[in-house]
C-alpha cells in the first residue's frame, strides 16, 4: 500500500479526529479511505445514471426479441475474438 501525505487546516484535522472517535474508525488512514470508497461509488453511480439516460434518450426503442438477442450475442462474441487476436 502506497503512503500520501495530506495536510489540513486545524480545523479539518479536528473534524477527522472526532470522527475518528465518534464512527468507530481505529486511525485517520481508515476513515479517508472510507470518505474516497464512498466518493468513488458516487461517482460509478452518476456515471451509470448518465449511460443509461443517454440510452433512454437514444431513439425508438426495439423489441426484444429472441432473433435480436441472438444478433447481440453474435455481435459480443465477434468482438471478444476480436480483441483476442489483437
Amino acid at each position: 500500500m502506497a503512503t500520501m501525505n495530506i495536510s489540513l487546516p486545524d480545523t479539518m484535522r479536528s473534524f477527522v479526529e472526532s470522527q475518528i472517535a465518534e464512527g468507530g474508525y481505529s486511525t485517520a488512514s481508515e476513515y479517508v479511505r472510507e470518505l474516497l470508497r464512498t466518493e468513488q461509488q458516487r461517482k460509478a453511480e452518476a456515471r451509470l445514471e448518465t449511460l443509461l439516460l443517454e440510452g433512454f434518450n437514444s431513439g425508438e426503442p426495439e423489441a426484444y426479441t429472441r432473433e435480436w438477442l441472438d444478433e447481440v450475442r453474435q455481435e459480443v462474441r465477434a468482438r471478444i475474438m476480436k480483441r483476442k487476436q489483437s
